[in-house]
């Protein structure tokens, strides 16, 4: 058999894999050929060519070249002509506007075509092309389709609103698109069309936050009618629609007891739906609008747990650990209302270990005098897990309730069998609990350094646990023969223990021994600090030689310091603060909760709003005017990162002191800067803490002078709304009126023990706050506040207070300076109100 020749072995075999530009070419003369033929066959034909030319741009070969020819070729009312013609429109497009425009003539044409559905397809693809020179060519058809009879087209026309605005926002705002949408949403009979609009507005609407038009555009969706009409027809929506519609309730303001009740009595049956995802933005809305009634909030909890529970045990694993997340966070929250439900969170042997961790933490949180014995029993079952991570978490949770105090004695029982298990692990973790719990109950020395005194050190390989392992032989070592002499044989492999923690521990148990049982210990002492100086680890170095000229120093003062008189300690510090909690609670029904993190920490800074935190240290100015100059609180520390976001209903929250982490809003800059250093640009500057005289009188010769006029009334707007992003924006622009520092009652600052105190009491007196932070004895916080008959009309306030000395230094700006004055008298008058 002859061999093939070079240009056959070059031919693929397979008909559906062009060789080059021949297959290209043939696909092309077909195309033309069938282009404008009404044969009978022929879009059979057609669909076979087509379906050629979309698998070879599907793995990637270049068939652009045919541009033409399918476009003319799609000159039908073949529904899966028209489909495939427009997926191949829109991916060659929209990576070349020379194409695109060729698109334009005649994918206008199919948006006036006699089927809804080739103008709805048409319209989609419009939209999809995204060439910003071709967007004066979207108007038009996408004004018709918002118009159009079919519903169809309706809703593709409300999603490519939203794709315009992406394309060019301006050229959607000047065409007036949102107040199209928003007519549309008020009065179409299609439900999804009505969803359409609401997720179309709200993403322009946020998007845009910086403007006047976004906060009233979302003052206007908040407001009473907008959202019970949306309520009112919540049962024609899909699911993911209903959703939409929830999260909108959510951020509704009530404006009474009465209208809770009554959007709650609507709601009610969203409790029993089969999704999830409904049931879950049900609750938000219930836990949000009751969040100032505590009678009410308790009694939502207790509603809940029904429906919660239920989709946790119906659905599949990972449902079930979604919907397990967010009643964790319920738990967390109120652990006695779920005391009485503790078998719910009893583990399956079935269920992955994501599952039972969840659960685990729950029945911690759970346990008190009524249940303890029985969670614990059941803790101790799990122990014996052949899945090591639950077997240690099982063990964790023994020891979590036994450092709540409820019924400490059989639980340290229980824990000391857990040494005698003889597993690696398990004794790993027992000995950190045992730490533990000797810390809080020393009384409990005896019998445990009994057990853990039979325990080899060479058996102990976890560093965490070796750390705790050689703290208790330094703080026990007048009851544990041994102890010297196995501390003495860790010294000798220092060179071999690679955990600095580790080290650290040895160094300090060594001293405690020395001083405890000094002949026994001196040599071993020597050896330890001479190795601890000429460490590597920076650490250990410092802490061998300051116990070093410690000991020369005096070895009284030594002893002092390092081995003073044991006193129990009461509280652990939790590894997540409560703040952290409550601000992953805002985020109810959101990936937060699944993360149990705010979303800050785990979304792109372009995508985090103008009020979140950013990766930077001490970069909470985000452009302000550089005289724009904050004058920080005595003691306040201008690179303080521990600041957060709050609203004047939610308590705010709070985030570690790391390194990675900072307030990035609004556009201040914390500078120390003197008061009489500081740059006003306009208005005035006064200090209300100084006594003031009059001009006339200032030889002090009693002349009665006349008193000041009354400052004109101001009237503030109750029910004030403005967005972050306006805030910022406001806030750059606007010049400072006044810089002052007051001093507070003492009754308020007794009152000021959580800063949700003074939020409270300032949105009383019609001031809300837009974001608050840092912490005792320096708390800052961002308020403002609207005048009533002026809806432009906003004051804008910073106001650090120093809960230590009594002083709160305030700065205000304001649209209206000509009655700014008046508003600072206002706010000082509210804030000098703050009572217990």
């Amino acid at each position: 058999m002859a061999p093939p020749t070079p240009a056959a072995a070059q031919r693929s075999p397979s008909p559906s894999q062009p060789s080059g530009k021949s297959e290209v070419t043939d696909l092309k003369l077909q195309l033309r050929q069938l282009a404008g033929s009404r044969a009978p066959g022929s879009d059979d034909s057609k669909r076979d060519l087509f379906k050629k030319v979309i698998s070879y741009m599907t793995i990637g070969i270049d068939v652009s070249s045919a541009f033409s020819e399918m476009v003319m070729c799609s000159a039908t009312s073949d529904i899966v002509l028209k489909k495939m013609c427009y997926l191949y429109v829109g991916n060659y497009a929209r990576g070349n506007p020379d194409l695109a425009l060729l698109t334009i003539n005649f994918l206008q044409k199919d948006c006036r075509d006699e089927d809804p559905m080739i103008r709805g397809l048409a319209l989609r693809s419009l939209c999809t092309l995204r060439v910003e020179n071709l967007v004066e060519y979207l108007v038009g058809p996408l004004v018709a389709g918002l118009k159009d009879r079919s519903g169809y087209v309706r809703m593709v026309a409300a999603i490519g609103v939203m794709k315009l605005y992406h394309i060019s926002p301006q050229t959607c705002l000047d065409s007036d698109f949102p107040a199209m949408l928003k007519a549309l949403m008020l009065n179409d009979p299609d439900a999804q069309v009505v969803a359409n609009c609401l997720t179309a507005l709200s993403e322009i609407w946020n998007l845009e936050a910086g403007s006047d038009d976004a906060s009233r555009g979302r003052e206007a969706l908040l407001s009473k009618p907008v959202v019970y009409y949306l309520l009112n027809r919540i049962k024609d929506f899909s699911e993911w629609a209903q959703c939409l519609v929830l999260e909108l309730a959510s951020k509704y303001i009530p404006i009474d007891n009465n209208e809770i009740f009554d959007i709650m009595n609507l709601l009610e049956d969203r409790l029993q739906h089969a999704n999830g995802a409904v049931v879950l933005a049900t609750i938000k809305v219930f836990l949000h609008l009751t969040m100032s009634m505590t009678d009410v909030h308790q009694q939502v909890y207790e509603r809940i747990k029904a429906p919660l529970l239920t989709l946790v045990s119906t659905g599949s694993p990972e449902q079930s650990y979604a919907v397990l997340s967010h009643l964790h966070l319920l738990v967390m929250r109120a652990p006695m209302l779920f005391s009485s439900d503790y078998k719910h969170f009893y583990c399956q042997y079935s269920q992955p270990s994501y599952v039972k961790k969840l659960k685990l933490e729950m029945l911690t949180a759970i346990a008190n005098e009524s249940n303890t014995y029985d969670i614990v029993t059941e803790l101790c079952e799990y122990a014996a897990n052949v899945d090591i991570p639950i077997a240690r978490e099982s063990i964790r949770a023994v020891g979590k309730i036994a450092l709540q105090q409820y019924d400490v004695n059989a639980i340290v029982d229980r824990l000391l069998q857990f040494l005698e298990m003889e597993k690696d692990h398990i004794t790993a973790e027992t000995l950190v609990l045992v730490k533990d719990l000797l810390r809080k109950y020393p009384q409990w020395s005896h019998d445990c350094i009994a057990v853990v005194g039979n325990i080899s050190s060479k058996n102990v390989q976890e560093p965490k646990a070796k750390s705790a392992l050689i703290w208790m032989l330094g703080e026990y070592s007048q009851d544990m023969d041994d102890a010297p002499y196995t501390l003495e044989n860790l010294v000798e492999n220092w060179d071999d223990e690679n955990d600095a923690e580790v080290r650290l521990h040895l160094l300090t148990a060594l001293m405690k021994c020395f001083f405890k049982r000094p002949p026994e210990t001196q040599k071993a002492l020597g050896a330890a600090l001479a190795a601890g100086l000429a460490d590597s680890h920076q650490d250990v170095h410092d802490r061998a030689l300051f116990y070093y000229r410690l000991l020369q120093y005096d070895v009284s003062v030594a002893e002092r310091v390092v081995n003073p008189p044991k006193q129990a300690v009461s509280v652990f510090a939790d590894t997540q603060s409560s703040e952290i909690k409550d601000r992953v609670f805002d985020e109810f029904n959101s990936l937060s909760v699944v993360y149990q993190k705010p979303s800050y920490l785990f979304t792109d800074k372009e995508h985090r709003g103008p009020f979140e935190f950013s990766e930077e240290l001490g970069n909470i100015s985000v452009g302000a005017d550089p005289t724009d100059n904050v004058m920080p609180s005595q003691g306040y520390d201008a690179s303080d990162n521990d600041l957060l976001l709050s609203t004047s209903e939610k308590e705010e929250s709070r985030v570690p002191l790391t390194n990675d982490s900072a307030y990035n809003a609004p556009n201040f800059s914390t500078s120390s800067v003197p008061l009489i250093d500081t740059q006003v640009q306009s208005g005035t500057l006064t200090n209300t803490s100084e006594p003031t005289f009059a001009i006339d009188d200032l030889l002090g010769l009693g002349v009665s002078v006349a008193p000041p006029p009354p400052l004109p009334s101001l009237r503030l707007n109750p029910r004030a709304v403005l967005d972050p992003g306006t805030f910022q924006k406001k806030w750059t622009q606007l010049a400072i009126f006044l810089l002052t520092e007051y001093s507070m009652e003492p009754q308020g600052i007794v009152a000021l023990t959580t800063p949700q105190a003074l939020l409270r009491h300032m949105q009383g007196h019609s001031i809300q706050c837009i974001a608050s932070g840092g912490q005792a004895p320096n708390l800052k916080f961002f308020f403002f506040a609207q005048k009533a008959d002026e809806p432009t009309a906003f004051f804008l306030v910073e106001c650090l207070i120093n809960t230590s000395t009594a002083k709160a230094q305030i700065k205000i700006k304001a649209d209206d300076p000509s009655i700014s004055e008046v508003f600072a008298t206002v706010f000082q008058s509210a804030l000098s109100k703050l009572v217990p």
